[in-house]
Parts: structure tokens; C-alpha cells; sequence
């Protein structure tokens, strides 16, 4: 199913950074608790045919959310996010690393620091999300690692629970 809902990702090798531009079905306040109460992340924030369990999230200013993404061999990839500067049903930053099941942050991947800022377009919701990595190196790697195809295939399992969310 081709959607006609925008997306836009953008590489800035000058400045090191990602900007997803994403449109959703939906009313602003939905949008914002699919991103940000766990038991709706963990229906969506993961690519195809990946799933996503929450060990522990706290989202407030210096809570966090820790995380794994689930292939279907059973293979757990950890995340750790950081929340900063929330700014309900408009934005919030973050602090965005690899991670172990415990919570060690993996020195040898990128970390990233994220700026989710949520709009009205119409009856529809954007997400802009701009992502700045420390190097060049670290925004390549992400790239390489398949950032902009996961980033397509999770926001579409977005897409999916909204329509589910909304009936």
C-alpha cells in the first residue's frame, strides 16, 4: 500500500545529521503517545519483522527508556534513550545509544542526540525528527547499518497501530 502521507529523509554530511520529516493519519495528541507511552512503543518502534520489549521507561525531563529490538532468530538489540527538554505534544530531545541488556551504553556505536518535534498539518500530524551524530564516521555508520530503510519500515507499523487506534 503506497502512502501519500509525507516522508522526507534528509542526510547533512556539512552538519552531521538526519532529518525525518514524517506525516501520520492522525490527531497530534495520538501521535505523541504513540511516541512516548510504552506500551504503545513497544506495538511500533521496531522495523519489520522485528519486535520491540521495554525493560524500563521513565519518560519525563532525565528519564529514559531502555529497550530491544527482537529479530525472529530470538536476538536481542539493546537501546538506551535519555529524555531531555520535554515539551508535552510539541517536542522533546534526547540522548540516543547502543546499549546491553543492562544498560551499558556501547562506546564502539554512535550515539546521537534527537530533536522530536510534533506539528499539526490539517487533520494530520507531522514528526520532524532531526538526529546530529558527534562525526561524519558515526552518521555514515548508522547509514550504512540501514537507518533510512528501518526508519521507513517502523514508521509504517506506526501507520498500521494508528488505523487500529483511531477506530
Amino acid at each position: 500500500m503506497k502512502s501519500n502521507l509525507q516522508f522526507d529523509f534528509l542526510v547533512d554530511k556539512e552538519n552531521n545529521t538526519l532529518t525525518i520529516v514524517r506525516e501520520f493519519n492522525a490527531e497530534r495528541q495520538l501521535v505523541w503517545d504513540c511516541y512516548t507511552k510504552q506500551e504503545l512503543l513497544d506495538q511500533w518502534f521496531s522495523p519489520k519483522p522485528f519486535i520491540t520489549k521495554t525493560k524500563s521507561m521513565d519518560f519525563r525531563n532525565g528519564g529514559h527508556w531502555h529497550y530491544a529490538m527482537i529479530d525472529p532468530e530470538g536476538t536481542e538489540y539493546w537501546g538506551y534513550t535519555e529524555y531531555h527538554d520535554v515539551n508535552p505534544i510539541d517536542y522533546y530531545r534526547t540522548i540516543d545509544a547502543f546499549c546491553d541488556s543492562e544498560g551499558t551504553i556501547n562506546q564502539e556505536l554512535p550515539t546521537a542526540n534527537w530533536k522530536v518535534t510534533f506539528n499539526d498539518k490539517g487533520e494530520n500530524a507531522t514528526v520532524t525528527t532531526v538526529v546530529t551524530y558527534d562525526s561524519l564516521n558515526d552518521l555514515e555508520t548508522v547509514i550504512n547499518m540501514g537507518m533510512e530503510e528501518g526508519m521507513l519500515s517502523t514508521l509504517e507499523k506506526l501507520d498500521e497501530l494508528l488505523v487500529t487506534l483511531r477506530k
